[in-house]
């Protein structure tokens, strides 16, 4: 899989609050840019005297990081190069499209970008053939160059991912 380069990236700071929105507007952006399904879009928490969510995109070329720019820039969004930091939350990254349903673990790192699966509260790496319910929301995160997803046991012996597709309300900015 093509890995994640900070280095290629641009950072779109739309001062977006929360990431459901940050998630809808990484998608309506990579439509609208019209980047390719293998690419990687990651949100970022930027926490200083204004927190709030930040988007990277990683695109191939300088050509490309251009034409990007210049069209996000015409939407008013502020467009820096570079990702924030090297710990974005992925949202696009390559094989995200196939990990739909309920998969065995070893069936998710071998069809995605995403290079391990921690299960909470467990020591040592989660058996390839345990199953893993996606519900079609899977976010890993960037941790020391490896994309890792989080995920936590649930009812009938299988994983769900760590974070939750629909959260509460009360508990999304936390």
């Amino acid at each position: 899989m093509t890995p994640f380069v900070f280095g290629s990236a641009l950072t779109v700071d739309a001062g977006t609050k929360d990431l459901r929105a940050a998630d809808h507007l990484l998608q309506a952006l990579a439509a609208d840019l019209a980047l390719p399904e293998g690419g990687f879009g990651c949100t970022h928490l930027v926490r200083d005297d204004r927190p709030r969510v930040v988007l990277s995109f990683t695109l191939e070329s300088p050509e490309a990081r251009g034409a990007a720019r210049d069209r996000l820039t015409a939407l008013g969004h502020e467009v820096t190069d570079g990702a924030p930091d090297d710990c974005g939350r992925a949202v696009r990254y390559p094989g995200v499209a196939a990990l739909t349903g309920t998969l065995p673990v070893g069936e998710i790192l071998a069809a995605s970008a995403i290079d391990a699966v921690t299960v909470l509260g467990t020591p040592g790496d989660p058996a390839p053939d345990l199953p893993l319910h996606t519900r079609d929301h899977v976010r890993p995160q960037w941790r020391q160059g490896r994309l890792v997803l989080a995920a936590q046991p649930a009812a009938g012996g299988v994983l769900v991912p760590f974070e939750h597709p629909d959260p509460t309300p009360c508990c999304v900015d936390h």
